[in-house]
């Protein structure tokens, strides 16, 4: 007996394998109301946001995403200070209005509570698993790597730890043309009070390796941009990576101490969020400060 395969049924068939397929490598997919793969997509970021105390910053930050569509990811330290159930209910005040659309990564004070449980409990599945804290989505035609920096409490940044063996093979997994990274601690970073976290070489190292494009963090309170560069610091116009700290979510300013030599704007009076507009083949980046502020960064870079 003779089996006729239309071009419709043979089209359901590839979906479904191909769904299968993103499954069995542990790709995410994008939030809700994103682009399809191949669109352009907006990404809008930042970290170190909510204090209970004083929520003047994380509102103004929050009024700013309200305004803009696009994926929001909240780069760590979102919930002061000590990531606890209150704490969250501070953070559900401000960027919580816009919770739908975000995928976050962990930072230091989510874990003052044991094992960040309410970390995990405020975002549920947009945060991974539990156990691990780190995952993966594609955006538009990027794929982006969420990462947990809080190395003792995930068992390890090391090279050959679980979490840079997953790093690797999640990178091999998704050769996507464009690849952007974002956990809280910076390997680089002029802050004046953490500066740079040599902990976090080996992740940037894979990124580099896999030619990942880039790199957002958080825990200085300041914004920081720096020219592509390897792992080592050294500039890289051809395969380095570009590296931005936007601690400016809405926690207090710091000062920056000596700048490195590829930081090449800095700034530590104005709370916004970095916007990226991300393209098939590069990316257009643009701080946005809160109202009655002037300073802002703009510019583009094309993928690897």
């Amino acid at each position: 007996m003779r089996v006729r395969i239309t071009r419709r049924v043979f089209a359901c068939v590839l979906a479904l394998a191909t769904m299968g397929l993103g499954v069995f490598l542990g790709a995410d997919a994008a939030p809700a109301g994103q682009p399809l793969a191949g669109d352009t997509a907006v990404l809008l970021a930042a970290g170190d946001i909510a204090d209970c105390t004083d929520l003047a910053g994380a509102e103004a930050t929050a009024k700013l995403l309200e305004k803009i569509p696009g994926a929001v990811i909240a780069i760590g330290d979102l919930a002061y200070p000590d990531g606890s159930k209150e704490n969250f209910a501070c953070y559900d005040k401000t960027w919580g209005r816009v919770k739908d659309r975000t995928r976050p990564a962990p930072g230091n004070h989510e874990f003052h509570s044991k094992n960040a449980a309410y970390y995990f409990d405020y975002f549920g599945k947009a945060a991974g698993d539990p156990k691990d804290g780190f995952y993966s989505y594609d955006l538009g035609a990027w794929h982006l790597i969420s990462l947990n920096s809080e190395c003792v409490e995930v068992g390890g940044c090391n090279a050959g730890s679980r979490e840079e063996q997953w790093l690797r093979a999640d990178l091999a997994a998704h050769p996507n043309a464009c690849t952007l990274a974002y956990f809280h601690k910076p390997l680089f970073s002029s802050g004046g009070k953490h500066g740079d976290d040599l902990e976090l070489k080996p992740f940037f190292q894979a990124l580099y390796d896999a030619n990942a494009d880039v790199i957002l963090n958080g825990h200085d309170h300041d914004y920081e941009r720096f020219a592509p560069q390897d792992p080592n610091g050294k500039a890289d116009a051809k395969r380095g990576i570009r590296e931005f700290v936007v601690g400016t979510g809405g926690k207090n300013h710091r000062p920056f101490g000596d700048p490195h030599p590829n930081s090449e704007v800095r700034n530590s009076d104005a709370f916004g969020v970095l916007k990226l507009t991300l393209r098939a083949d590069g990316y257009d980046w643009q701080f946005i400060p809160e109202a009655g502020k002037s300073f802002t960064d703009s510019g583009s870079g094309t993928c690897h």
